[in-house]
């Protein structure tokens, strides 16, 4: 991009003090992973220019969401305003204030006023390769013509995207269970040092790091912390986390199990809940998988115990004695469950730990249903 600052603007600008903020995770899901941002503070001004705006307004939204066709937009607002709702969230905010000449402050001030144009500002929002961080390295490059050198700080260990996200999360929390169960094996390969980059942290960590090609001087003059997150005491609500949940709910599978070997029956309630919600969540990662652009929803195989067909043999679960072919899908299906433990334990795609006594449970009422069926038939 090439743009000209008109006369007026250019002492302003070339005195300006540019850096960039690191906001740092909240307590939802959806902010858990922190926030980037450029500042550019004059004698006249004190601004932010961000790239993680989006508009719940927009037509269709939840829909676009769910397609992963949901467009994020550059957005600017007093930092003032900007500072106080991190605050008011208690949100650790860093600054990292940049050592570029007036040259430099230009090409870059050019760019974010280009990008926040009406027909520029939008663009493809993707969790791991376009968001709010990313474009703060991307904008940084480009404005300066890729004149900067990356050193790779010694927090880099090579881990996969999956556990980069998930160190931001609590093991045992809804939020962490349905990441796993929703991404698919695309996100268990290792990212390189750039890519380390989607997260804010890492801009953060990189930036500290980062010199110029040209000259070899610093890109980050001074680094500060603004605001200092408070420490809160959280109750464990354990009775509500998934692995509780799960756990109750495979004792409860298990025990029915058991009552029904112990009388030789069958709980046709039970297994209808399982084929349904197993299957009705496989239709979903199906969804996820075929029907969105959504990157990091490919190659998911959660699919070996959500498996979409069985949506489709519950009614087979209603007759005394069912076809041949459902004996030999429910052997498919405790195949699938040793699959996926082939997959977890070789490394292919981790799955959300909370699921373990479910699967155990599945397994479970599966091979007791092959046993009960062989058995009326006998």
């Amino acid at each position: 991009m090439s743009a000209v600052t008109t006369a007026q603007n250019s002492p302003i600008i070339e005195n300006a003090q540019f850096s960039v903020l690191t906001i740092g995770p909240g307590t939802s899901l959806n902010d858990a992973f922190g926030h980037s941002a450029f500042r550019i503070k004059t004698s006249f001004s004190d601004e932010v220019y961000n790239y993680g705006m989006f508009d719940f307004d927009a037509p269709n939204f939840y829909l676009n969401f769910a397609k992963g066709k949901l467009d994020y937009y550059m957005g600017a607002s007093s930092y003032k305003r900007f500072k106080d709702v991190y605050i008011w969230q208690n949100r650790t905010i860093k600054e990292q204030i940049l050592n570029i000449t007036p040259a430099q402050k230009i090409e870059l001030y050019n760019y974010l006023i280009y990008n926040l144009k009406p027909e520029n500002k939008y663009y493809a929002y993707d969790f791991f390769f376009d968001n709010c961080a990313t474009r703060i390295r991307d904008v940084s490059e480009k404005a300066w013509d890729g004149n900067l050198k990356y050193t790779t700080p010694a927090s880099y260990k090579g881990e996969t995207f999956r556990t980069l996200i998930q160190n931001n999360l609590e093991w045992n929390s809804w939020g962490s269970f349905g990441i796993d169960v929703a991404l698919g094996s695309v996100i268990d390969t290792k990212a390189t040092p750039r890519e380390y980059m989607f997260l804010p942290e890492y801009i953060f960590e990189f930036f500290e790091e980062t010199t110029f090609k040209t000259t070899g001087a610093p890109l980050v003059k001074e680094s500060h912390i603004i605001y200092k997150k408070r420490d809160k005491d959280h109750s464990s609500a354990f009775l509500t986390r998934p692995l509780f949940v799960f756990s109750i709910l495979s004792l409860l599978i298990l025990f029915i199990t058991y009552r029904d070997f112990k009388t030789n029956s069958r709980s046709k309630v039970l297994d209808l809940i399982l084929f349904n919600i197993t299957g009705l969540i496989g239709v979903l990662l199906c969804f996820l998988w075929f029907a969105t652009d959504h990157t990091a929803t490919a190659n998911n195989y959660n699919l070996l115990w959500a498996f979409p067909l069985s949506l489709f043999c519950t009614l087979q679960l209603l007759k005394r004695i069912p076809k041949q072919w459902f004996i030999g899908y429910l052997k498919l299906l405790v195949v699938m469950l040793c699959l996926l433990t082939l997959h977890w334990s070789i490394g292919v795609q981790r799955f959300a730990p909370v699921l373990v006594p479910l699967l155990i449970a599945l397994v479970v009422r599966y091979m007791y249903l092959i046993r009960y069926y062989k058995t009326i038939k006998e």
